[in-house]
C-alpha cells in the first residue's frame, strides 16, 4: 500500500468514527449535525458534537467541543482535525478559527468531509490555509 493510499485509509477510518459518533449531536434546531474528530500529536483522539440551544448564541460547535475536551485534559499540541456532517459542507465559523488559533500551529491538517448525494467527500487542508488572517495576542 502506497503512503497516499495509507493516509486515504485513515482519512475513512476517521469519517466511520464520525458517523458513529453523529448519533450525540443535539441539533434540534437546525437539524445539521456535526462531529469533529481532533487528534493530538501523541495520537490521543478528542471528539465533539454540536450541541444547539434556544439562545442560538449559546449554542456550541463541534469543534471547539473536541479542542475544549482536549485541554481541560491536558493537550494543546494537537496535528489533525476532521470535521464531518452529512447535512452540510461544515467549515469552521469564525469563533471556532480564533479559538483554533490558539492552539493550533500553522501546519495542523484540517478535513472538511461531508455526504453529497450519498457519497463521502472531503477537502484537505492546512490551518495556516483555512485561517491566514488570525488574531494572537503578543505576549511581551
Amino acid at each position: 500500500m502506497s503512503v497516499d493510499e495509507e493516509r486515504e485509509e485513515k482519512i475513512v477510518d476517521l469519517i466511520k468514527i464520525a458517523d458513529e459518533k453523529l448519533k450525540y449531536a443535539y441539533a434540534r434546531y437546525s437539524n445539521i449535525r456535526v462531529v469533529s474528530i481532533l487528534i493530538s500529536r501523541d495520537g490521543t483522539i478528542y471528539y465533539g458534537v454540536n450541541i444547539e440551544n434556544a439562545s442560538y448564541g449559546l449554542t456550541i460547535c463541534a469543534e471547539r467541543v473536541a479542542i475544549f475536551k482536549a485541554v481541560s485534559e491536558g493537550k494543546t499540541n494537537f496535528s489533525k482535525i476532521l470535521i464531518y456532517s452529512p447535512d452540510t459542507i461544515p467549515w469552521p465559523c469564525g469563533a471556532c478559527r480564533q479559538v483554533m488559533s490558539e492552539f493550533f500551529s500553522s501546519d495542523v491538517e484540517v478535513i472538511i468531509a461531508y455526504k453529497e448525494e450519498n457519497k463521502i467527500k472531503y477537502v484537505k487542508t492546512t490551518f495556516e490555509e483555512l485561517f491566514p488572517g488570525k488574531y494572537r495576542f503578543k505576549i511581551a
